[in-house]
C-alpha cells in the first residue's frame, strides 16, 4: 500500500526526477498522471492480493488460486529486480543517472525483497 501512496503522491507532482530511465539526462519516457494513478491502483489491487492470500482479508477466491496468483506476482517483481539488461534492473549497462543509482540501491533491492517477501506469504497456509 505504500508503494500505492507513493504512486498516487507522485502523480500529484509536477515532476518526479528519478522515477524513470534517462539518457543523457532525457528521460526515455515521461508518464502521464493518468498511467501514474493507474499504477498506483494496480499496486492496491496486489496488496490486496497479498493481503489475501495471507488471511488478512476474505477475498472469495480460493487459496489455491491466490498463492498460485502471488507466485505470479513474486517472478515478476523478482524479473523486475533483474531487469532487461539496459536502462532497468541489477544488471543494466546504462548507469550514471539519478534513476540509475536509485534503481541499483533501491528499486531493484526493493522488488527482489517483495518478490521474496510474496513468495513466502504464497508459500505458507494461513490459519
Amino acid at each position: 500500500m505504500g508503494l500505492a501512496l507513493w504512486h498516487f503522491y507522485m502523480a500529484l507532482k509536477s515532476h518526479g526526477e528519478g522515477a524513470v530511465p534517462s539518457v543523457n539526462g532525457r528521460p526515455l519516457f515521461v508518464p502521464t498522471r493518468r498511467a501514474t494513478i493507474a499504477v498506483g491502483l494496480v499496486l492496491v489491487l496486489f496488496a490486496g492480493l497479498v493481503a489475501g492470500t495471507a488471511g488478512l482479508v476474505a477475498v472469495g477466491v480460493p487459496r489455491t488460486v491466490l498463492s498460485w496468483l502471488s507466485y505470479a506476482l513474486a517472478l515478476g517483481l523478482l524479473l523486475r529486480a533483474v531487469g532487461e539488461f539496459r536502462y532497468v534492473g541489477f544488471f543494466k549497462r546504462v548507469r550514471g543517472s539519478k534513476f540509475a543509482t536509485l534503481d541499483t540501491f533501491v528499486y531493484s533491492p526493493l522488488c527482489l525483497l517483495l518478490a521474496a517477501g510474496v513468495a513466502l506469504v504464497a508459500s505458507h497456509p494461513h490459519s
